[in-house]
């Protein structure tokens, strides 16, 4: 297949490689920092991939929750295409239409504030930090704290990673950067001890995805909000993994008793396409000023095009009901199976626990192997996080009444 450019050259496609071929040049070109999984895939459509061979996998891993319309979901395809087409980079020196009906659209949907355009979910974190130091210093804070919980995984830039207290976290790539704090998971009592004259934010995950999708609790959440609040200091919710959709709400937060002053968002935003976003309320709205922070390639047009496509298609009351009511049908289904000692999550973000003497890495690799691709994210569970326009036939469970 070939493709003619208006110049009149011609794009030829390279012949497809298989697996084998494949693998090679990863072994032989790339850095050593993935596990990956034995499978070259090709295409998707849908709930489907479909590798090098042609053999079909159900996807229930999304691309760690980014392709949550699925794969080449037409919207967003003919979104990116026909601006492809018209224009793809300009800079933010300029101004595009996209960018800013983007950002009012996340305004009006969340917090109402204002918000920093970037590429990822770490870059959106960056943000939300900068934010915070900065807030913190206009309140005459010279040396600002950022509390977390142990078990949370923000990223893997110095700012994102010092505030990943466990995940990822490895002395040979220190010293990380002072300022952050971490306390034990849920624990109220710590949290309201660690929020203290210094504390510039709390930033925590509504539900903790990397490590193996565990909700925080509505007394932890209520207990940071309560500490932020006695300080002055930021709420911030990292939303890169439950915000669009995922738990059922636009936002994991709107399912909470508590509103964040800042929330960062990330992978489902671009369907597919690199886009990330720090979204903040009023509190929180004025405190970046021109030359505090940038991104050459942030808030492009095609990226954004991308990002309000999403938004048209899960911004919809009847789509976030399906995915609370489809969440329950699969975590009910789920716990019927054998070796199966219990779920949990939100939404179509669901964790199952396995029962002791199960390893989810070769659970993980079995399940590959049959057709059907999810996640190990610890030694004990498997991560699903379906497309959320997966069709109820689709999740296995309805032929036994689940």
């Amino acid at each position: 297949m070939s493709a003619a450019d208006p110049s009149g050259a011609t794009a030829v496609e390279a012949p497809a490689m298989g697996l084998a071929e494949t693998r090679e040049l990863e072994e032989r070109y790339l850095m050593r920092t993935y596990r990956r999984g034995a499978v070259d895939f090709v295409r998707g459509e849908g709930c489907h991939l479909y590798d090098a061979d042609g053999k079909e996998y159900l996807d229930f891993l999304a691309g760690i929750s980014v392709c949550s319309l699925g794969h080449s979901h037409p919207a967003v395809v003919a979104a990116v295409t026909a601006q492809a087409e018209r224009l793809m980079h300009v800079s933010n020196l300029f101004y595009t239409e996209p960018m800013a009906r983007l950002a009012r659209r996340l305004s009006e949907s969340s917090l109402g504030g204002r918000v920093f355009f970037c590429n990822s979910g770490t870059e959106a974190n960056e943000a939300a930090i900068k934010v915070a130091r900065k807030h913190a210093h206009g309140r005459g804070i010279e040396a600002p704290e950022i509390v977390s919980f142990e078990g949370e995984f923000h990223g893997r830039t110095y700012g994102a990673l010092s505030a990943t207290p466990k995940l990822a976290r490895n002395e040979a790539l220190g010293p990380y950067l002072p300022g952050f704090l971490a306390v034990p998971d849920n624990d109220a009592e710590a949290l309201r001890a660690a929020v203290g004259p210094n504390t510039a934010a709390v930033l925590i995950e509504p539900i903790q995805g990397e490590s193996g999708v565990w909700p925080t609790s509505e007394e932890a959440l209520m207990a940071a909000r309560e500490a932020c609040d006695a300080v002055g200091a930021l709420l911030i919710f990292d939303e890169i993994q439950t915000g669009i959709g995922r738990t059922g709400s636009l936002w994991a937060y709107e399912q909470t008793p508590v509103r964040p002053d800042v929330i960062t968002s990330a992978k489902a935003l671009g369907g597919g396409m690199p886009i990330g976003a720090c979204i903040t309320g009023p509190a929180a709205a004025e405190v970046l000023e021109p030359g505090d922070h940038g991104s050459t390639f942030a808030a492009g047009p095609v990226a954004t095009s991308a990002a309000l496509a999403v938004l048209d298609a899960v911004d919809d009351p009847t789509l976030l009901r399906s995915v609370r009511e489809l969440g329950a049908r699969l975590r009910s289904g789920l716990e019927a199976l054998p070796g199966v000692a219990g779920t949990r999550g939100r939404g179509l973000m669901v964790g199952v626990a396995l029962e002791p003497g199960i390893d989810a890495a070769a659970a993980g690799a079995d399940l590959l192997e049959r057709g059907l691709v999810v996640n190990a994210p610890a030694p004990g569970t498997l991560r699903l996080l379906p497309p959320l326009v997966v069709d109820e036939s689709l999740l296995g469970f309805t032929a036994h009444g689940q």
